[in-house]
């Protein structure tokens, strides 16, 4: 049931718009589209990449927003306040390498600007969450740390991945973190959250950003290769220890680093929801 203070916030427009999240006093840029064909249903949740277009980003989620009928909305981490160890990394740690507050993760951005919008809606709208490139890198380690209410957390041609294992470090893996973010509960966790790996098979040269350190490249000579090892290793993993497993990996053929194609494509649906019902 919807406290009544909400049904009286001004609902999001039809068409794009944008407002302003307070955000725990650090305010966020939110960039929204309502199709008109909106009827209460979910809201995803766009990260954009590592170019901080989250306008952009918007634009090319319209074609999702117009297909399955649902809010999109895409809140922009700048660049001044959000350089890579706070948004592709979530500001787990500080600059001294120093687990942070759970409040203070920017991971904990995205449940507040959910409820923004569900009190703009008067509704408990569930969310999905979708990122491509340093958005599927923030949405991977998400899924590890605070995965939320999220229905479905989809991370599109990632960099790099956080594989499930302690002999690689933080971010590329759980090592180098206290036990309390690191142990099996902890990886056992991530391996139940609904992670889907959303990959384009021409994703598969070094171009666009591409993290070619020794750590990257331990992952896979490109982001195709990477997304296929860090599922694979979860898959044997949760098979070895029996746990339950909750990751999907859905490829689109031919489409390389371009978010507008990977959210338009055919199986962008399977990615999301599952697979399309015939």
């Amino acid at each position: 049931m919807i406290a009544a203070g909400l049904l009286h916030a001004a609902p999001l427009p039809v068409g794009s718009a944008q407002f302003t999240a307070p955000n725990d006093g650090e305010p966020l840029t939110v960039f929204t589209y309502k199709p008109p064909t909106y009827r209460s249903v979910p809201l995803f949740m766009i990260c954009h990449g590592v170019g901080r277009n989250a306008e952009e980003y918007r634009n090319f989620a319209i074609t999702l927003a117009e297909r399955f009928g649902v809010i999109v909305a895409a809140p922009l981490f700048d660049r001044e306040r959000y350089p890579s160890a706070r948004y592709q990394r979530g500001g787990l740690l500080n600059s001294e390498g120093v687990v942070q507050p759970r409040e203070a993760w920017t991971y904990a951005a995205i449940p507040r600007i959910v409820a923004e919008v569900r009190a703009k809606e008067g509704a408990a709208l569930p969310y999905f969450l979708i990122g491509h490139s340093a958005g599927g890198q923030f949405l991977v380690r998400m899924a590890a740390f605070l995965p939320g209410e999220a229905e479905r957390i989809v991370a599109a041609n990632p960099g790099s991945h956080l594989f499930p294992a302690r002999d690689q470090n933080f971010g590329y893996g759980f090592g180098g973190l206290p036990a309390e973010l690191s142990d099996d509960a902890v990886i056992r966790r991530y391996l139940a959250a609904p992670l889907t790996i959303y990959l384009g098979t021409a994703d598969n040269t070094p171009a666009n950003s591409f993290d070619d350190s020794p750590a990257g490249m331990r992952q896979g000579p490109n982001r195709l290769a990477r997304g296929r090892a860090c599922f694979a290793e979860a898959q044997r993993l949760a098979h070895e220890r029996g746990w339950a497993f909750n990751w999907r990996k859905v490829e689109t053929p031919g489409i390389g680093h371009a978010a507008a194609f990977m959210f338009a494509a055919k199986e962008a649906e399977d990615a999301i929801f599952g697979a399309a019902k015939k």
